[in-house]
């Protein structure tokens, strides 16, 4: 395959289309006039998750005056909105805002190498529209390719797996060729895919059956926001930002009384369950091990989770799996679930960086070795900022924020003649481990591969927009952990 060098050195490449991307692109473009940059993505349209996932009933696990730009509002009433809406707007936004021009397609980036004699990253790019390699060379890499792998996704291996006669997808696998129309489906797993998918497949297939090892928090949410309408015949902008700050503020209200007083929170949720299902065997089925906000919690826009298994379309099995037979799913209690399709519901498998290597002056960088400054940055890798949202919030929250920092960062290092800036940890740095008070499987699967978190500012993955606003938003650019030359 031929290599193309380009000359052309860029003020910045952001990696990845997706919301984080169009976020940094938008912020680059207002915020940093005159900046040459480009956003590169490896499949062939936008969207990020959003494009990838095809699975029924795909949709947001947060609310959209949140999930949405701080720059452009939301208003639908759509309080969960599914893929097509949500691939809708970021489609407005990028033509809105004449992002278009900066996004190429099928640029797939297998290395991205730093020579610190040049102050330069040097990305070699497999370009797919021309089947060839190109390296293209910037002065700061933006990542924005999210934190999973979209060709591995979690997959245990079940005993017998080989004898079952049906299908077996795995939701990152889903096309439209599969035919669940009065179908018996099993769903192996109960975090968010498995509850945004069970009340779709629900509507057609003749039964679903979710089996669980462990039960999740479900919380029922309405779908719409009913008085909306009143706020934008006010001003559509006016009500998006009355929203979005009330749902913030809600958000983190939740959050931090769960961590306080997690007894109460428990109580309130299982109470809510109790009241959808009052004939249901709640503490079996409903009531997981881990204390709420340990894991996300899962939304029900409508009940329609509850009111699927109310209108008896829907089954839930909390067991483990023996085996897999030639007619369906063997739990240890010796039951068996029949089925015609299996979905492994089972989770995804962390990535870095979507795949890339890094290498800096010719070494391949390690991750795990490195500490996160402001969430943000790598102590091992210059010039660089990784897009990584929040847990307990929406993603795009964090992601604004990076890129709000991205702009004031590169405008300093403009105006001060800086070609370098790197996070350097102080030689008293403890290591705390990374997201340490969340466990979620896919988070613990990937420890080995995640960067460290430090005991103090600013090495501190705070998880509290509120609080980021002001330490990265408004915080001095220039501080004793980050060395410019």
């Amino acid at each position: 395959m031929n290599v193309n060098t380009e000359d052309r050195i860029y003020d910045s490449i952001i990696v990845g289309a997706g919301i984080s991307g169009v976020s940094a692109a938008y912020h680059l473009k207002t915020y940093c006039k005159g900046a040459d940059f480009l956003v590169l993505e490896g499949r062939e349209n936008f969207g990020g998750t959003w494009d990838f996932f095809k699975y029924p009933g795909i949709r947001s696990d947060s609310d959209m005056h949140t999930l949405g730009f701080s720059f452009k509002p939301w208003n639908s009433k759509k309080f969960i909105a599914d893929a097509p809406s949500i691939m809708k707007y970021l489609d407005e936004t990028i033509e809105e805002n004449n992002l278009k021009e900066f996004i190429k397609f099928n640029m797939y980036i297998e290395s991205a190498s730093w020579d610190s004699k040049e102050s330069i990253w040097k990305l070699t790019i497999n370009n797919k529209n021309l089947d060839r390699l190109e390296v293209i060379k910037t002065k700061f890499i933006q990542m924005c390719a999210g934190y999973y792998s979209y060709a591995n996704g979690h997959k245990p291996t079940f005993k017998g797996s080989d004898n079952f006669e049906g299908k077996i997808v795995h939701p990152q696998e889903w096309d439209n060729s599969i035919n669940y129309e009065n179908k018996k489906v099993s769903v192996i797993g109960s975090g968010a895919t498995a509850v945004t998918l069970i009340p779709e497949i629900a509507k057609k297939a003749s039964h679903v059956t979710m089996i669980q090892r462990s039960p999740t928090y479900i919380a029922s949410v309405p779908s719409e926001y009913k008085f909306l309408h009143l706020l934008n015949y006010i001003s559509p902008k006016l009500g998006y930002k009355i929203i979005r700050f009330t749902n913030i503020l809600r958000q983190r209200n939740i959050y931090r009384r769960a961590r306080k007083s997690p007894e109460i929170v428990k109580d309130y949720l299982l109470d809510l369950v109790k009241n959808e299902l009052p004939d249901y065997d709640i503490k079996k089925h409903f009531t997981p091990s881990y204390n709420p906000w340990e894991q996300r919690l899962c939304l029900a826009p409508d009940n329609d989770f509850f009111e699927s298994i109310k209108q008896n379309k829907v089954s839930v099995e909390t067991d483990t799996i023996d085996s897999f037979s030639h007619k369906g799913v063997k739990l240890n209690s010796g039951k068996l679930i029949e089925a015609d399709i299996i979905v492994t519901a089972t989770g995804i498998t962390l990535q870095n960086f979507g795949g890339i290597n890094i290498f800096v002056d010719g070494d391949e960088i390690d991750v795990s070795k490195s500490f996160f400054y402001k969430s943000m940055m790598y102590t091992q890798i210059p010039n660089f900022i990784n897009t990584f949202g929040y847990i307990n919030a929406s993603w795009t929250l964090k992601a604004d924020l990076t890129s709000k920092y991205a702009c004031r960062l590169i405008n300093f290092m403009k105006d001060n003649q800086y070609t370098k800036c790197i996070p350097v940890a102080p030689d008293d740095l403890m290591v705390t481990e990374f997201l340490d008070d969340f466990s979620s499987g896919y988070v613990r699967r990937g420890a080995s591969i995640t960067v460290k978190q430090g005991n103090k500012k600013p090495w501190i993955n705070n998880q509290n927009y509120l609080r980021d606003i002001f330490e990265i938003n408004y915080g001095k650019i220039e501080d004793k952990s980050l060395r410019f030359s």
